[in-house]
């Protein structure tokens, strides 16, 4: 299966939460983090105290699953398009980084994994919700 992590499912791997590092190891056969969820931790590196020790632990984390990094393109930036209108018709808000994280999502066909249930009202994507 291609897992999506959403920023709360890698903050909670980092720190060894086991039923995302099992959910993780039984399910994702491959591995991708959407560049916004890179933006929104890297935000909260630079706002702590452990900036370095958190970006390079993040680097390894990268590298050692092997994940691939899904970039913002004119691809996935229509599918926030699509994910955006249909969550507006359905009159459904949820926070603006998430509809990207979402296109992000279902431009690679990948299920989500998160703890955010709000996730639920895109029905453009698989969701996993922890």
């Amino acid at each position: 299966m291609k897992l999506v992590l959403d920023t709360n499912i890698y903050c909670d791997y980092a720190e060894g939460a086991p039923d995302v590092v099992e959910a993780m190891a039984h399910y994702g056969e491959f591995l991708f983090i959407p560049s916004i969820v890179l933006g929104e931790l890297n935000y909260a590196f630079m706002k702590g105290r452990r900036q370095q020790f958190n970006a390079r632990k993040l680097r390894q984390v990268i590298n050692r699953l092997k994940m691939d990094i899904i970039d913002v393109n004119a691809d996935v930036a229509r599918k926030y398009g699509m994910i955006f209108l249909s969550l507006e018709r359905k009159g459904t808000k949820i926070p603006i980084n998430d509809v990207w994280i979402a296109a992000c999502c279902m431009e690679v066909g990948g299920t989500l994994l998160t703890r955010d249930k709000h996730f639920n009202q895109v029905d453009q994507i698989d969701v996993m919700i922890l």
